[in-house]
């Protein structure tokens, strides 16, 4: 069984080589490519390749920056749990490691994607804002199967595959994005569609798990996604009461 909370001293020799491989080799896979705010945020919330996170001291460093905590479970949250978790300021987290056989692929996330991937900009406020925000959206309509379809949607296209507009640059910023070596390389090469970011075309857009992506959106700051939501929790409110009238 995959364990439901990190016990450090249970990492393994193995463990640790796979942690410093894959983050020895993303960093050098991102160089030029990831968003700058991503390389503060691997500095704010001091990870290195020599040593696994220990989530006890990232919730210390998290809680003084943005007020995030990493909630350790042993596989994918289902969605009802995860966006309730994102509205307590709370990101789930895994807290295991692949096999080095498993380094280029792997069918579910780990804790390097979850880890390395999410939680260096959980210490970037505006970001950690926009997931917040999208959590409370999803609580306040966990029920309406249409609406968290389109939150999910726009999680996709953002949090795990999302692309910033850096100084007129194309940087990436989406975790999915980040812990893949395959990804990264296709969503910052020529063969990828890349679109300016459009909530309501995002909300309509499916998506699947399985497959390097085929199109990404690009956003021009972390402010423009709350100011997204915001328009769309405005215009959830304007059809709650044509319905009423």
């Amino acid at each position: 069984m995959r364990p439901t909370k990190q016990i450090y001293i249970n990492y393994t020799a193995e463990d640790i080589l796979v942690w410093k491989t894959l983050f020895n080799r993303q960093l050098k896979n991102l160089e030029n490519k990831v968003s700058s705010e991503f390389m503060y945020s691997l500095e704010r919330i001091e990870f290195n390749a020599e040593t696994i996170p220990d989530f006890m001291q990232v919730n210390k460093k998290l809680k003084t920056l943005t007020g995030w905590q990493l909630v350790t479970v042993p596989n994918i949250s289902e969605v009802d749990e995860f966006f309730k978790y994102l509205a307590q300021k709370k990101f789930t987290s895994t807290c295991w490691l692949r096999s080095m056989q498993q380094l280029d692929y792997l069918e579910e996330p780990d804790m390097f994607h979850d880890v390395f991937g999410h939680t260096p900009l959980l210490s970037n406020k505006s970001y950690a804002l926009f997931f917040e925000a999208m959590g409370k959206i999803a609580a306040r309509h966990i029920h309406q199967k249409e609406i968290i379809l389109k939150l999910q949607r726009l999680y996709w296209f953002t949090i795990e595959f999302g692309l910033i507009n850096e100084n007129n640059k194309i940087k990436v910023f989406g975790a999915g994005i980040i812990s893949s070596k395959e990804e990264t390389a296709h969503a910052t090469g020529n063969s990828s569609l890349k679109s300016d970011f459009d909530i309501e075309r995002i909300m309509e857009h499916d998506f699947r798990t399985d497959v390097l992506q085929n199109e990404y959106y690009v956003i021009d700051s972390f402010e423009q996604l709350t100011e997204c939501l915001k328009q769309f929790e405005k215009e959830l409110e304007e059809d709650k009461r044509s319905i009423v009238t």
